[in-house]
């Protein structure tokens, strides 16, 4: 038995599904019935497990923890002639940060919760218990690999692995396309009305400040869209009487950034909001 079969068997005994790689860490092409993806395709892509052929097909989805398939006869020569090994990610529960530089790791250790990191050849891998979306190029020098995509196995890694951080999950959130003023600067607003507002009273807009500030504090997932959608909501109560204030904007912000949010993404959401309703 080779060594790229006992990692794997290895891999596999502890639940996390393995492929086999070949040069240039990319997966073995599907068989002759699959080529062309002329069967289809896995009837269900979001799970590891080999395709109903017996060869070692369809990329990460070849991935599988039965022992009984990756020492089987049609694995065998993949293993022989594989370079390195990867596993599928998401099948195991995992999402893993690639990050690809020393300024993406600079990022990571300053942003994230520290958790189970592996060297790679030019960056570190870092490691969480949770699955979600893969998606390349989230930042510079930044990939993440869970559902749906492989990463090569090089160790066991150092440190304990924690939970997956919003702030990774919201890294794959697409905001609307900042707006823009005609010098493009986007400015927070300040009230063009003075009074009070003629249809709330003072205390149903501090309840609606604070409701806004405990949605965006609740907030476990896809915190980008959850900020937009509270200024929306915000906005769209007292966003054309001139009640809001500074001091209300202030606290939203500050709200929102507790939960990772930069100040230019909050301001990018807030005019977002306004030019969504056209105040």
């Amino acid at each position: 038995m080779n060594s790229h079969l006992r990692t794997a068997l290895a891999l596999a005994a502890a639940n996390v599904p393995p492929l086999p790689l070949r040069a240039g860490k990319v997966p073995f092409g599907n068989c002759h019935a699959c080529k062309g993806n002329a069967c289809g395709g896995r009837p269900n892509m979001k799970t590891a497990g080999p395709c109903q052929c017996a060869s070692v097909c369809h990329a990460w989805a070849a991935a599988t923890t039965d022992p009984r398939v990756l020492t089987s006869p049609a694995w065998a020569s993949a293993w022989r002639k594989a370079a390195a090994v990867a596993y599928h990610p998401g099948g195991a529960g995992l999402t893993v940060l690639d990050l690809d530089d020393a300024a993406a790791i600079a990022w990571a250790r300053e942003a994230l919760p520290a958790t189970r990191t592996v060297p790679t050849t030019r960056g570190e891998h870092w490691i969480y218990r949770g699955a979600m979306q893969s998606a390349n190029a989230v930042r510079p020098g930044v990939d993440i690999k869970s559902l749906m995509s492989y990463a090569r196995y090089l160790e066991p890694g150092n440190g304990t692995m924690t939970a997956l951080p919003d702030a990774v999950r919201a890294l794959i959130v697409k905001e609307p396309s900042p707006v823009r003023s005609a010098r493009g600067a986007v400015t927070v607003p300040v009230p063009v009305r003075g009074g009070g507002c003629p249809h709330r009273t003072p205390t149903y807009l501090a309840r609606g400040i604070a409701m806004a500030e405990q949605r965006i504090n609740e907030a476990s997932s896809a915190v980008h869209t959850t900020v937009y959608r509270t200024f929306l909501a915000v906005l769209s109560a007292h966003g054309r009487c001139g009640c809001l204030t500074d001091a209300h904007v202030t606290r939203l912000f500050a709200a929102a950034q507790a939960k990772g949010e930069s100040p230019r993404h909050c301001t990018d959401a807030w005019a977002n909001a306004r030019a969504a309703l056209g105040v």
